[in-house]
């Protein structure tokens, strides 16, 4: 049964981790139509909000919610995980990905109210959080307790910064056309 459980689980990390990717996708092209002219910035804005809306709450939310299942599941079928230190990590990594989540979350009831907050490359950079949680969670259920953990920081470090400066590289080349 703990494969099938395991197997469920994978998927449904995915599914949640594409949702949460293309949700701050479509924030990015929902804040970046607000320059646009109307009625242009009108029609953008409600197909944005109907496609964020679905997004959400028919593939991140129900994906975010089984993989929370299947997760207790595993731990439930094999308890001496949860006194092991990479679990602490990783959970401690998945609680920080479901605080992210709730703040998309925000993001999306925002946007809707017509409130831009954050600018597309703000909303590009906060994009990465995500890819950093992603490599952490997935580096600490691989390697577990052969991962050294002070390569493994430095390197979730360098990761974030080359995704910084990617995203500043963007930004250059796409103020330049």
């Amino acid at each position: 049964m703990f494969e099938y459980v395991k197997a469920i689980h994978i998927i449904f990390v995915v599914c949640w981790m594409a949702g949460l990717f293309y949700a701050v996708r479509l924030f990015i092209y929902h804040t970046e139509a607000q320059d646009k002219p109307e009625p242009e910035r009108k029609i953008l804005s409600a197909q944005f909000e109907i496609m964020e809306r679905k997004l959400w709450y028919i593939i991140a939310v129900p994906s975010m919610l089984l993989t929370i299942t299947a997760g207790i599941i595993m731990l439930i079928l094999q308890p001496v995980w949860l006194q092991q230190g990479w679990m602490h990590i990783k959970l401690t990594f998945v609680v920080l990905l479901g605080v992210y989540h709730h703040m998309c979350q925000n993001k999306i009831k925002q946007m809707a109210g017509g409130v831009f907050k954050w600018t597309s490359t703000q909303l590009r950079l906060w994009n990465e959080l995500a890819t950093i949680f992603l490599f952490a969670i997935v580096f600490l259920v691989v390697l577990k307790n052969s991962l050294s953990w002070i390569f493994g920081v430095v390197g979730l470090i360098a990761l974030a910064i080359i995704l910084m400066i990617a995203v500043k590289i963007y930004k250059r080349y796409r103020t330049k056309k």
